[in-house]
């Protein structure tokens, strides 16, 4: 298949979905799920659903699901015959399967480098519909589709793999590395999931934005540790050699991009946006571009509210770490005085239990 620019994985698994009803018409729903092994996480990723609604948005522990932890374990595969007999609504996935009216699954657990990554969920509206002659004929969908997802996984990580690198080269000790990276990243996530269904933003965008978050400063590896560990505030001169790790920043994720060429990722955008407008201010008093409202993408207002967020209640050489509550308390001012998005405080306000979850998770040694 010619991969397009601007082709995303769910338009190209609906094409492979076309393409496989040709010989198995009953399959009406493909969808992978992701796993994260660092917190044990299976979430929602990409999907193509013939009809009915789509889950979205979507994650649990792995080790909730006996099942499925046992297929991941045994690299084998699952057939449901019919889903009501087997699944009940105990949770938001099976209800969904259930009210959505599936009666059969074929459930394949994915693999790259002999590392467990996801699973790839079949289901149809027919019982019984996956017998062993079906299964044969889906085994070559699932190495196609296993290819896609682990390539298109794989640009991703080249590049984030790279600023890391490129951090450690240049021996950055700043306050922006290590946890601080994790911290803003997930609050990122947290604030993108709140907002999907608003911006109808989907399962790899948010992903994406997860990924790319820790790219946000990679052009300080261009300012000098005299700028970026000085304990007290910064003169005129160094507040503007400091502004400078924005248009930094750019130049050395565009020279990455062009040295994998990145240019057809999916979401390659959102990554240059995240760079570039994470100090863009609303009224337009933010750098480097001074750009006002809706000209600033709304992946670089969500990196903006959370890198915000964790510099507040993480300790800095010049102050000690504010609580979650009194930080969310600057964050509203700062959305009343027009600076920052207020869709993404309230986000957070929403999920304080979340935020502070991952505060003391990630917390700097």
């Amino acid at each position: 298949m010619i991969r397009q620019v601007g082709d995303d994985l769910n338009f190209r698994l609906r094409q492979l979905h076309e393409q496989l009803l040709e010989q198995v018409p009953d399959v009406d729903r493909i969808a992978c799920a992701l796993y994260e092994p660092s917190d044990d996480m299976l979430k929602t990723f990409v999907h193509s659903t013939r009809q009915g609604e789509a889950i979205k948005g979507y994650e649990f522990h792995l080790a909730e699901s006996a099942s499925l932890s046992a297929l991941a374990a045994s690299r084998s595969v699952r057939i449901l015959d019919e889903i009501a007999d087997v699944v009940s609504p105990a949770n938001p996935h099976s209800q969904w399967l259930l009210n959505e009216g599936y009666r059969s699954s074929f459930t394949v657990p994915l693999y790259e480098r002999q590392e467990f990554i996801g699973f790839l969920f079949y289901d149809s509206l027919k019982p019984a519909a996956f017998s062993k002659k079906v299964q044969r004929s889906l085994e070559v969908y699932n190495a196609l589709i296993s290819l896609t997802i682990s390539n298109e996984l794989n640009l991703v990580r080249s590049i984030t793999t790279s600023a890391q690198v490129a951090r450690e080269f240049a021996n950055l000790r700043d306050f922006e590395t290590g946890n601080h990276l994790e911290r803003m990243a997930h609050y990122s996530r947290l604030i993108a999931r709140e907002l999907a269904p608003r911006h109808d933003l989907s399962d790899e965008y948010i992903e994406h934005l997860y990924l790319f978050a820790p790219l946000h400063d990679i052009g300080k590896i261009g300012i000098p540790d005299s700028i970026l560990l000085k304990s007290g505030g910064l003169n005129p001169e160094e507040r503007a050699l400091m502004n400078t790790h924005v248009q930094k920043g750019i130049d050395v994720l565009e020279r990455m991009i062009g040295e994998f060429g990145l240019d057809a990722l999916p979401d390659s955008q959102v990554m240059r946006n995240v760079v570039a407008g994470h100090h863009e201010c609303l009224d337009g008093s933010g750098y480097p571009n001074g750009l006002k409202g809706a000209e600033i993408a709304l992946e670089a207002r969500i990196i903006a509210v959370a890198d915000i967020l964790d510099a507040l209640t993480s300790h800095r050489p010049y102050k000690e770490p504010w609580s979650v509550e009194a930080a969310i308390g600057e964050l509203e001012r700062l959305v009343e005085r027009g600076k920052i998005d207020g869709d993404c405080v309230q986000a957070l306000k929403c999920h304080l239990p979340e935020v502070n979850t991952i505060r003391d998770r990630f917390k700097d040694s």
